[in-house]
Order: structure tokens, then sequence, then C-alpha cells
């Protein structure tokens, strides 16, 4: 079976000078390779063509016979890497919480440890007749939740 390090560090060797990142590497038991990749400004099919080709050319199937999928994270799909909450930042997010609370809100802020949502909840203001709309931050550790992923719009 064909190792995950070896995959990674063929990945990594082609993403040197380039401003895509990895996302995540997967290797199952019938050695199929799933690579997904990503890049700010999104994935265009003739770089995961050329990865594919490059990966190809570092690992044998003379003496592994895989079948190789090179593609992009997807932009519904739930962030894997710091890299994806930092491209994101003020955009809209949608957020899952282990408890299993969904909000919706600008992502504000991320770093290696948390990151910030900030969202709009209505609040009656005192001497004010109606409630208002304010904006409130609520900090995230990646371990408090289930998922984030960024929020298709189609205002």
């Amino acid at each position: 079976m064909i190792e995950k390090n070896k995959v990674c560090e063929v990945v990594n060797e082609w993403l040197q000078d380039k401003e895509y990142f990895l996302v995540e590497v997967n290797v199952a038991a019938d050695n199929k390779i799933t690579v997904e990749i990503d890049h700010k400004e999104g994935v265009w099919i003739e770089d995961c063509v050329e990865l594919s080709r490059f990966v190809e050319s570092r690992i044998s199937r003379d003496v592994e016979d895989y079948e190789l999928e090179v593609g992009s994270a997807g932009i519904g799909q739930p962030f894997k890497v710091l890299q994806q909450y930092l491209n994101y930042v003020g955009e809209e997010v949608e957020v899952l919480t282990k408890e299993g609370k969904k909000l919706c809100g600008t992502l504000k802020e991320a770093d290696e440890q948390h990151f910030v949502l900030t969202i709009q909840k209505k609040v009656k203001l005192e001497g004010e007749k109606r409630p208002k709309m304010v904006d409130e931050d609520l900090s995230f550790g990646y371990d408090e939740i289930k998922y984030t992923k960024y929020l298709i719009s189609f205002k």
C-alpha cells in the first residue's frame, strides 16, 4: 500500500513556489489516492492535471498500482485547514457548533487557536420602542465546532 506521507511529500514538492495549498490527502486500502488542493482565487483544472501528472511521474505505477484523483476542496465543503479560514476572512460563513446550533455571519478573524464570527442579532435597547439589529462577535475554538463552510449567497 502507498503511504500517505509519500504522497504528501510529492504534492508539497509540486506546491513549492505556488499559491496553492494542500487541503487533504487520502489513501484508501485499495490504493485510491485523493488529493485536494485549494487557492484563494479558485482551482484551475489545468493545475489539477499538472499536479496529477507530477504525482504520477514521482510514484511509479510499476511498483504499485493505484488510482489517482486530484481536485479542488469544493466551495460548499467544510473548511479543513487554517488557510481556508484565512482566505474567507470578511466573507459570510455558516458554522455548526458541536451543540447543534447553526450560525451564519461574517468571518472576522482566524488564527491557529480560534476564529471569530460576527453575527447580527435583535436586541431591545433601553429607551427604544423596537428591537434593533446589532453585531456580536463570537469566538470559537476549532474543537467547539462540527464545521465551518463558505455561505453561498444568490442575492
